[in-house]
């Protein structure tokens, strides 16, 4: 199965090319009360959020929910009561989301985004798919981008100043990955090709 896209033509029109797979989400029974709750999980610096921006472009604008909005410097994967207690259950009761932002550069929660209960939400980040949240899933993916790989990605878009949180998350998300795996119970695993994607479901 391969959702194809086009670097050229794509760069202005995020969505092109995804068309199979949302049409596939589409078709999916709502898991989160009336929301057809996506996870794309994999590891930092893989192109999670790349992908989930192009997967909402292809759904008519789906929100996102971005992992790295709940986590924060002292809990790096302990998000999941905000998670649960912020998007989960008002989502499954239908309704609106509201939880709280963190802001990497100043270490605090600085504002609450709200989002609205939509047929699909796309839930963006590491340990999206982790054991606690897959109930609430539709559908997870998992984007099959090498630990190192992801990660020397992540550090050339940041720069060298954070080679120490680099250092750090590193460690934490292994740990993470080695008590609670995601990849071996995704749906779909998305290899990132030629501008597009190789999916096998």
């Amino acid at each position: 199965m391969i959702f194809e896209t086009d670097d050229a033509e794509d760069a202005d029109r995020p969505g092109e090319g995804l068309g199979g797979l949302a049409a596939r989400v589409r078709a999916l029974r709502p898991s989160c009360g009336p929301v057809r709750l996506v996870g794309i999980d994999g590891h930092a610096g893989s192109g999670k959020s790349t992908l989930a921006r192009r997967l909402s472009a292809a759904l008519g604008d789906a929100p996102v929910v971005h992992l790295d909005d709940l986590a924060s410097h002292g809990a790096f994967f302990g998000w999941e009561d905000r998670l649960t207690r912020g998007v989960l259950r008002p989502l499954a009761a239908g309704g609106p989301a509201r939880y709280p932002v963190y802001d990497w550069e100043h270490r605090r929660y600085a504002r609450t985004a709200a989002l609205p209960p939509a047929p699909v939400v796309l839930l963006e980040g590491v340990g999206a798919g982790r054991r606690a949240v897959r109930p609430w899933l539709a559908l997870l993916i998992w984007l099959a981008v090498p630990e190192a790989t992801a990660h020397a990605q992540g550090l050339r878009r940041d720069g060298p100043g954070l080679a120490e949180f680099w250092r750090m998350w590193a460690a934490a998300e292994r740990t993470h990955f080695t008590e609670d795996p995601s990849k071996p119970f995704a749906d779909i695993l998305m290899v990132p090709r030629d501008g597009g994607y190789h999916a096998c479901a």
